[in-house]
């Protein structure tokens, strides 16, 4: 099996893992467990595929790059840039600042629907 489809293969488990976080936030000691365990596989995630296709060298030579390309790797980096912010917003959270709240589940949508868009278009960057 090569290694586009291991990582394909993961990016889908944490995909699925992301959307049962989601259903499981009124459970909020599982909730934290589960999207905590997704956002760190995540890394892991970027960080293999770097060690395996060097694919932060390939990111930067945006002008000679397919278009989808540079699309999904600025989608992905969107993504692990808001996983600070809700890892940020969700400690606010655990903390007893509920005013917080609204910005949490905003992000938290956010994320959601540029991480599916990160696993749709890896299909057409590989």
């Amino acid at each position: 099996m090569n290694t586009a489809i291991i990582f394909q293969i993961q990016s889908f488990l944490i995909l699925s893992l992301i959307y049962f976080g989601v259903y499981q936030r009124r459970n909020r000691s599982l909730h934290v467990k589960i999207m905590a365990s997704a956002i760190i596989w995540d890394i892991l995630l970027v960080l293999q595929i770097q060690l395996n296709r060097s694919a932060i060298q390939k990111a930067v030579k945006v002008v000679e790059n397919p278009m989808i390309l540079t699309v999904h790797v600025c989608i992905a980096v969107s993504t692990v840039l808001l996983y600070f912010a809700l890892i940020y917003t969700g400690r606010k959270l655990l903390k007893g600042e509920s005013a917080i709240r609204p910005k949490h589940k905003l992000l938290g949508i956010s994320t959601v629907v540029l991480r599916t868009l990160t696993f749709i278009t890896s299909f057409f960057a590989v």
